[in-house]
């Protein structure tokens, strides 16, 4: 394929970008430091249930993948517990039940994987994006027992994070970019680890497509182009002169 002045133009695979998540690829923050202490501090903790709460991008599962490695534990989406399913859930003594959210898991299945887990003195770890005690429940137990969890909140991640988070992404995609480009960037994205998700996406897909690196022009045009996506005016000046 391609372009209009005859050079060819690459078709990008969608090949899964995968992040580091080991213990010291997690980018610590005021913001995360009692999740990461709850983590660095297993098999310590206050209790053997507890749960991470923050926003999308958070830093939620990477605490999650430290801790699996270090207890043994098996990793299942709240969505796919089942009460036949959780002795097999808790074999090894430690579970991470990922994505707990209100409406989306069954009641009787989470309740007798606490009631397991208690018996068992086996080691729980749930993530969620709000605290379970604000879920609206059927099962009154259930809700009591929730509401007794530990909860160790994810605060969003101020720029300083952001632009770090910024950083990461581009390196797990063995993407090489200035500071300059990075700044650029963080001042016009929407400000969230989702946001930065999206944008590196985007920027490591345009960039293979059109075999050039990431700079600043190249981020003016991703940025643009995904506000045009949103239906949104970009926010930030037309810089189509500037050379790469």
């Amino acid at each position: 394929m391609a372009e209009r002045d005859g050079r060819p133009r690459q078709l990008p695979l969608d090949l899964p970008a995968y992040p580091a998540l080991r213990r010291e690829d997690f980018l610590a923050a005021p913001g995360n430091a009692a999740a990461l202490a709850l983590i660095d501090a297993f098999p310590e903790w206050p209790a053997r249930v507890v749960c991470i709460v923050g926003p999308e991008g958070a830093g939620k599962s990477h605490l999650s993948a430290i801790f699996a490695e270090r207890s043994g534990a098996r990793t299942l989406d709240a969505r796919a517990l089942t009460r036949e399913g959780v002795p097999e859930a808790l074999a090894s003594g430690a579970l991470v039940l990922e994505d707990l959210s209100a409406g989306t898991f069954s009641e009787a299945a989470l309740f007798h994987l606490l009631n397991l887990a208690r018996e068992q003195q086996a080691y729980l770890l749930m993530t969620a994006r709000t605290p379970p005690s604000s879920f609206s429940l059927a099962t009154a137990d259930l809700a009591s027992r929730l509401r007794a969890v530990p909860v160790f909140e994810i605060a969003p991640a101020d720029d300083a994070l952001l632009a770090a988070v910024l950083v990461k992404l581009f390196a797990d995609r063995q993407l090489s970019v200035d500071e300059a480009t990075v700044q650029y960037l963080l001042m016009r994205m929407q400000r969230t680890v989702a946001g930065a998700k999206r944008i590196v996406d985007a920027l490591d897909t345009a960039a293979l497509a059109a075999r050039r690196p990431v700079t600043r022009a190249l981020a003016a045009q991703v940025l643009k182009e995904l506000g045009e996506e949103l239906g949104e005016d970009p926010p930030f000046p037309d810089v189509h002169g500037e050379e790469d």
